[in-house]
């Protein structure tokens, strides 16, 4: 049964650290990356995104912005999304995004999230996705069908790169 339109908002993690001898996934933020990591935050409650629920990669830097976001909503953290193809992604939105949360945030890598965003809607375009950007894209699917068939009502709304200061 539908529940309406829908958001997804697919994010980078912020701008990573390259510490000697730390294995990617455990790469914590850079300097830049918590700083543009809150400014996204900022910018998602200025669009009056209001997040019901997160899916966010096990790696440390996804946490990490996840966290310097604010975002509050409830969130579960899967190793699926960390090097996902968007087969991986969309998998993983059916599976463990609630039934009944309007608007899901997917913090991700790239080019898993951009990717994701073009596979829901392939007359979109995205000309670059640094750290730090989401993609904002309405589906009219449920979360459970999403990426099961064609979506129709699927549409890019626009790619967010927060830049400046937090």
């Amino acid at each position: 049964m539908s529940t309406g339109p829908r958001t997804l908002i697919l994010m980078r993690h912020g701008k990573s650290g390259y510490p000697s001898g730390v294995a990617d996934h455990e790469r914590p933020l850079a300097d830049r990356g918590r700083r543009e990591a809150a400014l996204a935050g900022e910018w998602i409650r200025s669009e009056d995104l209001q997040v019901d629920a997160v899916l966010c990669s096990t790696a440390t830097r996804t946490r990490q912005t996840l966290e310097r976001t604010g975002v509050s909503a409830p969130v579960t953290y899967l190793d699926e999304i960390y090097g996902g193809t968007p087969f991986d992604i969309l998998e993983a939105i059916r599976v463990y995004a609630p039934e009944d949360a309007s608007t899901l945030l997917v913090v991700g890598h790239e080019p898993g999230m951009p990717q994701t965003a073009l596979a829901l809607d392939p007359d979109g375009y995205i000309e670059r996705f640094p750290t730090s950007a989401y993609a904002v894209v309405s589906v009219g699917l449920d979360w459970d069908r999403l990426g099961l068939e064609a979506d129709p009502e699927a549409e890019l709304l626009g790619v967010r790169v927060p830049r400046g200061e937090a």
